[in-house]
């Protein structure tokens, strides 16, 4: 007997679902609450942590051995940049990562959706969604507590004696290819090319990783696969952690000729309607409607103030970070609590300026002129993309504050820019 669509779809769902419930059984005693004196003032003890122990292992103690979060009198700082692909969130990412007290993870999450949904989806159903949630709640919770030994039950292949090199983008984390995680490279090497770590410091070891990052004094990881803020409420929370989350957004116009031109098999449709001005039938409309509908339900959450953000959201418009990078990384810092250092400033002079060098080409570079490079999609996309995508984003577009244009001098005048003046001051 032939099976029905609906048949199919539901032991698709319950194919994931078995996976994700056999990935956290291999994990026993996962993220005990331990008690707390004073939740309030709770952190990471890395003092505290023995880099060896491995929970759930054989002989290994609960929270009665170790006490993973110990109360202290300067709290870890844990910072998320929820941003969502071709945003600008690696530049971003780099603005932390060039910081000397803050360990970096670029896109941990990768590995949940790899192997949870190890396909492009922009699906909407609500099982598949709860499912990749909650794994990736669950890993930014250890992350954040720096074992990094949960990670591995999402790298495939998995981890042999806790060594692998399939870490997704590690050269993009600093904190990954120092000491004393590789050698190759010493504390004056502040501009390590990614591919020059991925090829020198060979395969990467979780546990000189979880040191790494257990030495630094805050930690800071960048997300593209969470839709919205609201998804990370059980995260800011948690007694346990102490989260500021910066939203990264930007123009949907922006993020679509980007990844047009970045993913060009999944956007192919896309190039052909741009090329030949006629729409193709079968055009994905939920490549441009996710990225709107995400967008608009996170900022509306976000800047309604609920009383679970207070002093943990601000949102920053990737043009105005790339107008005035040095600025708008203060206003950052600002918000975080934390001082720029000079490192930070440093990347900042060299990275925004323009380069001719190959690195400035890559698609996930971060060496371009920045203030060029805001609205250049203006000059790619054709008059009938950018209606269109006006038209299906009109809410985010005004919220945000950027302009529509109403013809195609208009929109090629770069003389007349699409950002309006608008602040979006921190919920403190």
């Amino acid at each position: 007997m032939q099976c029905s669509w609906k048949s199919v779809i539901l032991l698709a769902l319950a194919s994931i679902a078995i996976q994700y419930t056999a990935i956290r059984t291999l994990t026993s005693k996962p993220f005990q609450l331990c008690q707390l004196p004073s939740p309030q003032n709770c952190g990471v003890g890395a003092q505290e942590t023995d880099p060896s122990f491995e929970r759930g292992t054989a002989g290994g103690g609960g929270c009665d051995d170790y006490s993973y979060f110990s109360v202290n009198s300067t709290r870890k700082l844990h910072i998320l940049v929820l941003a969502t692909t071709r945003s600008g969130s690696s530049f971003v990412g780099q603005l932390l990562n060039q910081h000397q007290d803050i360990f970096y993870l670029f896109e941990p999450l990768y590995h949940v959706y790899a192997t949870l949904v190890p396909r492009q989806s922009h699906t909407r159903n609500p099982a598949e969604r709860r499912v990749t949630l909650g794994a990736s709640r669950d890993l930014l919770r250890s992350l954040y507590g720096c074992d990094l030994y949960f990670l591995e039950n999402y790298i495939k292949p998995t981890p042999s004696n806790h060594t692998t090199d399939k870490l997704f983008r590690r050269g993009a984390s600093r904190a990954l290819c120092q000491q004393p995680v590789c050698d190759a490279f010493g504390p004056g090497d502040l501009n390590v090319e990614e591919g020059d770590c991925v090829k020198k410091c060979a395969t990467l070891n979780m546990t000189l990783a979880t040191e790494a990052c257990q030495e630094k004094r805050h930690v800071a990881i960048k997300v593209v696969r969470v839709p919205e803020i609201g998804d990370l409420r059980a995260l800011v929370e948690d007694p346990r952690l102490n989260i500021k989350v910066i939203q990264l957004v930007r123009d949907p116009r922006g993020i679509l000729s980007s990844r047009i031109e970045t993913f060009r098999d999944p956007y192919r449709l896309w190039r052909i309607w741009r090329a030949t001005g006629r729409r193709p039938y079968n055009l994905d409309l939920n490549q441009l409607t996710v990225i709107c509908e995400d967008f608009s339900n996170s900022v509306s959450t976000g800047l309604s103030h609920p009383h679970w953000l207070k002093g943990k959201y601000m949102v920053v418009r990737y043009e105005d970070l790339a107008r005035n990078p040095l600025l708008k990384t203060q206003e950052m810092y600002d918000f975080l609590g934390l001082s720029m250092d000079k490192n930070v400033k440093h990347w900042i002079r060299t990275n925004t300026q323009g380069s001719n060098e190959p690195s400035a080409k890559h698609k996930f570079g971060t060496v371009r002129d920045s203030a060029a490079n805001a609205e250049s999609w203006r000059l790619k996309l054709s008059y009938d993309i950018v209606d269109f995508t006006q038209t299906v984003c009109q809410k985010v577009l005004n919220q945000l504050g950027y302009k529509a244009v109403k013809s195609v001098e208009e929109l090629k005048n770069m003389s007349f820019s699409l950002v309006q003046d608008k602040a979006f001051v921190p919920f403190l």
